[in-house]
Protein backbone atom coordinates (compact mmCIF):
# COMPACT_ATOMS: atom_id res chain seq x y z
CA UNK A 1 0.00 0.00 0.00
CA UNK A 2 1.12 3.56 -0.62
CA UNK A 3 0.21 5.34 2.64
CA UNK A 4 -1.09 4.50 6.11
CA UNK A 5 -1.50 6.06 9.53
CA UNK A 6 -3.23 5.39 12.85
CA UNK A 7 -5.65 7.89 14.36
CA UNK A 8 -8.47 8.55 16.77
CA UNK A 9 -12.05 9.33 15.79
CA UNK A 10 -13.03 12.81 17.02
CA UNK A 11 -16.61 12.90 15.69
CA UNK A 12 -18.75 13.97 12.76
CA UNK A 13 -19.49 17.41 11.39
CA UNK A 14 -20.22 19.04 8.05
CA UNK A 15 -18.30 21.38 5.78
CA UNK A 16 -19.17 23.23 2.59
CA UNK A 17 -17.38 22.98 -0.73
CA UNK A 18 -16.75 25.80 -3.22
CA UNK A 19 -20.19 25.31 -4.77
CA UNK A 20 -21.89 25.66 -1.38
CA UNK A 21 -22.87 21.98 -1.15
CA UNK A 22 -22.75 20.42 2.31
CA UNK A 23 -20.39 17.46 2.84
CA UNK A 24 -20.85 15.20 5.91
CA UNK A 25 -17.37 14.36 7.22
CA UNK A 26 -15.74 12.44 10.05
CA UNK A 27 -12.87 14.24 11.76
CA UNK A 28 -9.93 11.99 12.65
CA UNK A 29 -6.95 12.95 14.83
CA UNK A 30 -4.33 11.27 12.64
CA UNK A 31 -0.95 10.63 14.21
CA UNK A 32 1.68 11.44 15.03
CA UNK A 33 2.76 7.83 14.56
CA UNK A 34 6.25 6.56 15.30
CA UNK A 35 7.99 3.65 13.59
CA UNK A 36 8.49 1.11 16.39
CA UNK A 37 9.77 -1.85 14.40
CA UNK A 38 10.99 -2.49 10.88
CA UNK A 39 10.45 -5.85 9.14
CA UNK A 40 12.95 -6.78 6.43
CA UNK A 41 13.06 -9.39 3.68
CA UNK A 42 16.27 -10.92 5.05
CA UNK A 43 15.12 -11.33 8.65
CA UNK A 44 11.34 -11.68 8.45
CA UNK A 45 10.67 -12.72 4.86
CA UNK A 46 8.72 -9.58 3.98
CA UNK A 47 9.05 -5.80 4.17
CA UNK A 48 6.81 -3.77 6.50
CA UNK A 49 6.85 -1.28 9.36
CA UNK A 50 5.11 -1.35 12.72
CA UNK A 51 3.64 2.02 13.67
CA UNK A 52 2.89 3.11 17.23
CA UNK A 53 0.23 5.60 18.30
CA UNK A 54 -1.09 7.22 21.49
CA UNK A 55 1.81 7.90 23.85
CA UNK A 56 1.06 6.93 27.48
CA UNK A 57 3.03 6.74 30.77
CA UNK A 58 5.21 3.66 31.08
CA UNK A 59 3.23 2.38 34.07
CA UNK A 60 0.19 1.89 31.82
CA UNK A 61 1.98 -0.74 29.73
CA UNK A 62 3.18 -4.19 30.65
CA UNK A 63 6.96 -4.63 30.84
CA UNK A 64 7.19 -6.51 27.51
CA UNK A 65 5.06 -3.85 25.80
CA UNK A 66 7.07 -0.99 27.31
CA UNK A 67 10.39 -2.64 26.43
CA UNK A 68 9.34 -3.16 22.82
CA UNK A 69 7.93 0.34 22.42
CA UNK A 70 10.92 2.06 24.06
CA UNK A 71 13.09 1.16 21.07
CA UNK A 72 11.44 4.09 19.33
CA UNK A 73 12.04 6.40 22.30
CA UNK A 74 8.37 6.51 23.35
CA UNK A 75 5.81 4.40 25.22
CA UNK A 76 3.02 3.84 22.71
CA UNK A 77 -0.25 2.06 23.48
CA UNK A 78 -1.46 1.14 19.96
CA UNK A 79 0.70 -0.86 17.54
CA UNK A 80 -0.24 -1.77 13.97
CA UNK A 81 1.76 -3.15 11.09
CA UNK A 82 1.55 -1.89 7.50
CA UNK A 83 3.22 -3.14 4.31
CA UNK A 84 4.08 0.29 2.92
CA UNK A 85 5.71 0.77 -0.45
CA UNK A 86 8.41 2.93 1.13
CA UNK A 87 8.90 0.70 4.19
CA UNK A 88 12.54 0.11 3.27
CA UNK A 89 13.22 3.87 3.48
CA UNK A 90 11.77 4.28 7.00
CA UNK A 91 13.75 3.66 10.18
CA UNK A 92 12.85 3.07 13.81
CA UNK A 93 12.03 6.40 15.44
CA UNK A 94 10.77 8.09 12.26
CA UNK A 95 7.50 9.97 12.66
CA UNK A 96 4.49 10.07 10.34
CA UNK A 97 1.91 12.84 10.54
CA UNK A 98 -1.48 13.61 8.97
CA UNK A 99 0.25 15.17 5.97
CA UNK A 100 0.97 11.72 4.49
CA UNK A 101 -2.52 12.08 2.99
CA UNK A 102 -3.71 14.93 0.78
CA UNK A 103 -7.24 16.01 -0.23
CA UNK A 104 -8.53 13.79 -2.99
CA UNK A 105 -6.92 10.58 -1.71
CA UNK A 106 -9.10 7.49 -1.34
CA UNK A 107 -8.73 5.56 1.92
CA UNK A 108 -9.96 2.39 3.64
CA UNK A 109 -10.66 2.94 7.35
CA UNK A 110 -10.68 0.09 9.88
CA UNK A 111 -12.07 0.38 13.40
CA UNK A 112 -13.97 -1.50 16.10
CA UNK A 113 -17.72 -0.93 15.77
CA UNK A 114 -19.85 0.22 18.68
CA UNK A 115 -20.77 -2.61 21.04
CA UNK A 116 -24.50 -3.12 21.65
CA UNK A 117 -24.26 -6.13 23.98
CA UNK A 118 -26.50 -9.19 23.65
CA UNK A 119 -29.40 -8.36 21.33
CA UNK A 120 -32.34 -10.26 19.92
CA UNK A 121 -33.03 -11.37 16.37
CA UNK A 122 -35.16 -8.31 15.56
CA UNK A 123 -32.58 -5.64 16.38
CA UNK A 124 -29.50 -7.68 15.45
CA UNK A 125 -30.66 -9.22 12.17
CA UNK A 126 -33.74 -7.20 11.22
CA UNK A 127 -36.13 -10.06 11.97
CA UNK A 128 -39.90 -9.86 11.55
CA UNK A 129 -42.04 -8.83 14.54
CA UNK A 130 -45.23 -10.82 15.09
CA UNK A 131 -48.52 -8.97 15.32
CA UNK A 132 -49.28 -7.49 18.73
CA UNK A 133 -52.88 -8.64 18.91
CA UNK A 134 -55.02 -11.78 18.65
CA UNK A 135 -52.96 -14.37 20.41
CA UNK A 136 -49.42 -13.22 19.75
CA UNK A 137 -48.43 -14.38 23.21
CA UNK A 138 -45.10 -13.52 24.83
CA UNK A 139 -43.13 -14.28 21.65
CA UNK A 140 -43.59 -11.13 19.57
CA UNK A 141 -39.84 -10.61 19.09
CA UNK A 142 -38.69 -14.24 19.18
CA UNK A 143 -36.91 -15.73 16.17
CA UNK A 144 -39.53 -18.48 15.71
CA UNK A 145 -39.06 -21.66 13.70
CA UNK A 146 -35.78 -22.11 11.88
CA UNK A 147 -37.22 -24.70 9.45
CA UNK A 148 -34.76 -27.47 10.27
CA UNK A 149 -36.22 -31.00 10.06
CA UNK A 150 -34.87 -34.57 10.33
CA UNK A 151 -32.16 -33.69 7.87
CA UNK A 152 -29.89 -31.97 8.92
CA UNK A 153 -31.48 -32.06 12.43
CA UNK A 154 -29.59 -28.95 13.47
CA UNK A 155 -29.17 -25.27 12.74
CA UNK A 156 -26.13 -24.30 10.70
CA UNK A 157 -23.67 -21.92 12.28
CA UNK A 158 -24.11 -18.28 11.32
CA UNK A 159 -27.90 -18.43 11.09
CA UNK A 160 -29.74 -15.21 11.96
CA UNK A 161 -30.60 -15.08 15.64
CA UNK A 162 -29.88 -13.49 18.99
CA UNK A 163 -26.30 -12.89 20.11
CA UNK A 164 -23.51 -10.39 20.59
CA UNK A 165 -24.05 -7.29 18.44
CA UNK A 166 -21.27 -4.96 17.39
CA UNK A 167 -17.83 -4.71 18.99
CA UNK A 168 -16.15 -6.23 15.95
CA UNK A 169 -13.64 -5.08 13.37
CA UNK A 170 -15.25 -3.22 10.48
CA UNK A 171 -13.60 -1.71 7.40
CA UNK A 172 -15.27 1.02 5.35
CA UNK A 173 -13.72 1.22 1.91
CA UNK A 174 -13.03 3.92 -0.64
CA UNK A 175 -13.75 7.10 1.36
CA UNK A 176 -12.64 10.54 0.14
CA UNK A 177 -10.13 12.65 2.05
CA UNK A 178 -11.79 16.07 1.98
CA UNK A 179 -9.43 18.18 4.10
CA UNK A 180 -6.09 17.81 5.88
CA UNK A 181 -5.10 20.26 8.63
CA UNK A 182 -1.35 20.12 9.17
CA UNK A 183 -1.41 22.44 12.21
CA UNK A 184 -4.06 20.50 14.12
CA UNK A 185 -3.02 17.13 12.73
CA UNK A 186 -6.54 16.15 11.67
CA UNK A 187 -8.03 14.58 8.56
CA UNK A 188 -11.64 15.12 7.44
CA UNK A 189 -13.03 12.10 5.58
CA UNK A 190 -16.31 12.08 3.70
CA UNK A 191 -18.93 9.83 5.33
CA UNK A 192 -19.14 7.73 8.47
CA UNK A 193 -16.37 5.76 10.15
CA UNK A 194 -16.89 2.69 12.40
CA UNK A 195 -16.55 3.03 16.16
CA UNK A 196 -17.44 5.49 18.91
CA UNK A 197 -15.91 8.92 19.47
CA UNK A 198 -12.39 8.39 20.76
CA UNK A 199 -12.08 4.99 19.08
CA UNK A 200 -8.82 4.04 17.39
CA UNK A 201 -8.96 3.73 13.60
CA UNK A 202 -6.42 2.81 10.94
CA UNK A 203 -6.30 4.68 7.63
CA UNK A 204 -4.63 3.18 4.58
CA UNK A 205 -4.69 3.74 0.85
CA UNK A 206 -7.80 2.23 -0.70
CA UNK A 207 -7.52 -1.25 -2.16
CA UNK A 208 -10.14 -0.29 -4.75
CA UNK A 209 -8.94 1.46 -7.86
CA UNK A 210 -11.30 3.80 -9.67
CA UNK A 211 -11.66 2.93 -13.32
CA UNK A 212 -10.80 5.93 -15.48
CA UNK A 213 -13.18 6.26 -18.38
CA UNK A 214 -11.31 7.09 -21.56
CA UNK A 215 -13.60 9.26 -23.65
CA UNK A 216 -12.81 8.51 -27.29
CA UNK A 217 -13.80 10.75 -30.12
CA UNK A 218 -17.33 9.41 -30.46
CA UNK A 219 -19.14 12.67 -31.11
CA UNK A 220 -20.28 11.56 -34.56
CA UNK A 221 -21.03 7.93 -33.68
CA UNK A 222 -24.59 6.78 -33.00
CA UNK A 223 -25.60 3.50 -31.38
CA UNK A 224 -28.59 2.21 -33.38
CA UNK A 225 -29.62 -0.04 -30.48
CA UNK A 226 -30.39 2.94 -28.24
CA UNK A 227 -33.93 4.26 -28.11
CA UNK A 228 -32.66 7.80 -28.57
CA UNK A 229 -30.99 6.83 -31.85
CA UNK A 230 -34.05 5.25 -33.44
CA UNK A 231 -35.82 7.51 -35.90
CA UNK A 232 -39.40 7.13 -37.09
CA UNK A 233 -39.41 7.99 -40.82
CA UNK A 234 -43.15 8.76 -40.66
CA UNK A 235 -42.54 11.77 -38.42
CA UNK A 236 -42.20 15.19 -40.00
CA UNK A 237 -39.19 15.94 -37.81
CA UNK A 238 -37.38 12.94 -39.34
CA UNK A 239 -38.27 13.87 -42.94
CA UNK A 240 -36.89 17.38 -42.51
CA UNK A 241 -33.45 16.14 -41.54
Amino acid sequence: MEKAIIGKKVGMTQIFDEAGKVIPVTVIQAGPCTVVQKKTEEKDGYTAVQLGFDEVPEKKLSKPEAGHSKKSGKCLRVLKEFKLDNAAELNVGDELTATVFVPGDRVDITGISKGHGYQGAVKRCGGHVQKNSHGGGPVHRHSGSMGSSTDPSRIFKGHNGAGQMGNEQVTVMNLDVVQVDEELGVIAVRGAVPGPRGGVVALKSSAKKLAVKHTAETAGRVNPQKQSARVNPQKASARNK
